[in-house]
């Protein structure tokens, strides 16, 4: 009795670890509205590495160390890797952090991001964007990304509310990566780990 008992609490302490692991790691999104068509639809379901961009602030870990750079702009250290160019992923809107947004990484700190005739120029280099549904008329005159900071924008330039309108993302606003479209079945998809794109110049220095 006393051994069946035991084995009942061991699984309903792994279940609940387990649960907990899950909540921690990933998150279900339903897509609404058509911000990202082609790239995500209306009611398609997402599931979001919430991991890969969790980081440590070198200015705290530096600061019980009685040592502070107060010439930096910002930096952090990332068991895998900050977002990249190219990346989709879910955040807090800056305008109303109780809402979250889908949206495409376009530039990263210290980028330099314009846009002329609708094509995006990242760093003065020419984005080939096959993915997205791109607006003629779009302008917009150059701008620096700023440290800790990022620049996004729907796939559907017509139809997004984004950087171009509110400005970048805070790093602390970005909750995760776009890991598997996972619904409908037939609509499955995962998403690359590898940059969609990359820009041949480098980011302006001082920003990363």
């Amino acid at each position: 009795m006393r051994a069946a008992i035991r084995e009942i609490i061991e699984t309903i302490i792994l279940s609940l670890l387990l649960f907990i692991g899950i909540q921690f790691t990933v998150q279900t999104y339903q897509v609404e509205g058509a911000s990202m068509y082609p790239t995500l639809s209306q009611g398609q379901y997402l599931l979001v590495n919430k991991v890969i961009y969790r980081h440590l602030n070198v200015g705290e870990t530096v600061d019980i160390a009685a040592h502070k750079d107060d010439e930096s702009p910002g930096s952090h250290i990332f068991p895998f890797h900050p977002p990249q160019r190219g990346e989709v992923v879910v955040f807090n809107a800056p305008e109303d952090p109780t809402r979250d947004f889908v949206k495409r990484v376009m530039g990263v700190p210290g980028d330099m991001v314009e846009i002329r005739n609708g094509r995006t120029y990242i760093n003065g280099t020419r984005l080939q964007e096959d993915y997205a549904e791109l607006d003629d008329f779009d302008e917009m005159e150059e701008f620096i990304v700023p440290a800790n900071s990022y620049f996004v924008m729907g796939d559907n330039r017509r139809h997004s509310n984004d950087s171009r309108d509110w400005g970048t993302v805070p790093l602390e606003h970005i909750v995760g990566r776009a890991w598997v479209r996972y619904w409908p079945p037939h609509e499955i998809h995962v998403f690359p780990t590898e940059q969609v794109f990359s820009a041949s110049a480098s980011a302006v220095k001082g920003y990363q």
